[in-house]
């Protein structure tokens, strides 16, 4: 069988974990044969860590506005998109008029418009776009899923997911693109889609309505003003400015990858990674509710909140005979390291301080902790089964069904698109009014 040729779309810090797997575990199998970026810093660095880390020869370079060369000059068959949430749709689409298939970061997209195109285009071409959602991978989420499917409480009613970013992790996303609505879509899509596709998994079933609420009630200038907290908003930017104790500083000098990848690559675009996060216009919210309703009738209460002393998630499940409670923290902010560059940002270890368990309340019985083996690695352990199913000539079976198309990437991002429109409207959403999904279907394992 010929390599697998894969083209990457964005060199910054997310898409070395797509390509490592392809340059050791499954370097038979495949070949890297372009990288586009608008930065040529970074790609001249991108091709530093492949030389000096796997010994993998220079790869050829190119901006985005050689993309068409880029595909007529490598004929890659996969085109993997990483680039930023706003880029997605272009590249996904062109790549599948070209005749590549798709792996896409999440979110597939950022609004109602661009979703209906990139289902179009898959339509039109037959192609395949698959979306890496990591966290169905987690070892702990299948457990989930299985003891649902298992009717470990018999049919599941309602859901509730807590989310919380810490003001480490929370931060991050206030200092870079992803606060500009028109970029990111927000947290409720860039981030909340990880969730919101954790719960149509688990339940499989698919959202049909959603109301909300968001604010920005504690990053942003205002806000900082407002608590007394001015000595924060001195900088608009935190390298080279004495920030002193300032706990939301970050120095893009203190580690080679953000220096490599940000600093040395300003001069290229202009972006800035490390942004005061209570500078004036940052437009999205950093407090988050929703209620969503599926179409087979369950309904998720959702929150998010961007500004906590601690990371993690709660989640409970209501059913006719009995409650699940899934519960993942990292711990505070005060017994974590700071991040050393954005290689490590989102790949917290699922096992650390507060801990990840799953505990059974059946009806009318003692309640029950369920065993799981330790989960080391990226994402709890899920960075890794993911890439074997992406990159292995012959994944194993995967009873639960983790990979996820087209469709169920936009049956994520539509409940954060819905929530948005619901927040700026003040009324409920009807996910079909924004983009159709297949009419016929009741459970999300019928959506490709």
């Amino acid at each position: 069988m010929s390599p697998q040729r894969l083209a990457y779309i964005g060199t910054g810090g997310r898409a070395l974990s797509f390509i490592e797997p392809v340059v050791t575990t499954y370097r038979e199998r495949h070949e890297v044969v372009a990288l586009l970026d608008s930065s040529p810093t970074r790609l001249a660095y991108y091709n530093e860590l492949l030389a000096a880390r796997w010994q993998c020869p220079a790869v050829p370079v190119y901006a985005p506005a050689d993309f068409d060369r880029m595909i007529a000059e490598r004929r890659p068959t996969t085109v993997v998109v990483c680039s930023k949430d706003s880029t997605h749709d272009d590249y996904i689409i062109r790549a599948l008029h070209a005749g590549c298939d798709v792996i896409t970061e999440k979110p597939m997209t950022i609004d109602a418009p661009r979703c209906a195109a990139i289902l179009a285009a898959q339509r039109a071409t037959g192609r395949s776009v698959r979306v890496a959602f990591n966290y169905r991978w987690g070892p702990f989420r299948t457990k989930v899923r299985e003891l649902i499917a298992t009717g470990a409480i018999g049919a599941v009613r309602s859901v509730n997911l807590e989310y919380l970013l810490d003001t480490q992790h929370g931060a991050d996303y206030f200092r870079r693109w992803h606060s500009c609505m028109a970029e990111s879509g927000g947290l409720l899509v860039h981030k909340s889609t990880h969730h919101f596709d954790l719960v149509n998994w688990w339940l499989d079933a698919i959202p049909s309505q959603v109301f909300a609420h968001g604010d920005l009630v504690f990053y942003g200038r205002e806000n900082a003003l407002a608590r007394g907290d001015a000595c924060w908003t001195t900088y608009p930017r935190y390298t080279g400015a004495p920030t002193g104790a300032d706990p939301f500083a970050l120095d893009l000098q203190s580690t080679e990858s953000f220096r490599r990848l940000y600093l040395e690559a300003e001069g290229d675009g202009g972006y800035l990674r490390d942004q005061n996060v209570f500078r004036p216009g940052i437009d999205i919210y950093d407090q988050m509710t929703a209620l969503v309703r599926y179409r087979t009738g369950q309904v998720l209460t959702y929150s998010l909140v961007a500004y906590s002393p601690r990371e993690g998630m709660r989640v409970t499940f209501n059913g006719e005979r009995g409650r699940i409670e899934y519960h993942e923290f990292i711990g505070s902010h005060m017994n974590r390291a700071v991040p050393s560059d954005d290689f490590k940002l989102e790949q917290h270890g699922s096992a650390e301080a507060e801990g990840e368990w799953i505990r059974v309340f059946p009806h009318f019985q003692p309640s029950y902790l369920v065993p799981m083996p330790p989960a080391p690695g990226p994402h709890g352990g899920a960075d890794v089964v993911m890439a074997e199913q992406l990159f292995a000539a012959q994944p194993p079976p995967d009873p639960w069904r983790r990979s996820a198309g087209h469709e169920q990437g936009a049956a994520s991002i539509l409940v954060g698109i819905a929530a948005n429109r619901s927040i700026a409207t003040g009324l409920p959403v009807r996910v079909d009014d924004l983009v159709p999904l297949p009419p016929a279907a009741s459970k999300l394992s019928e959506l490709i």
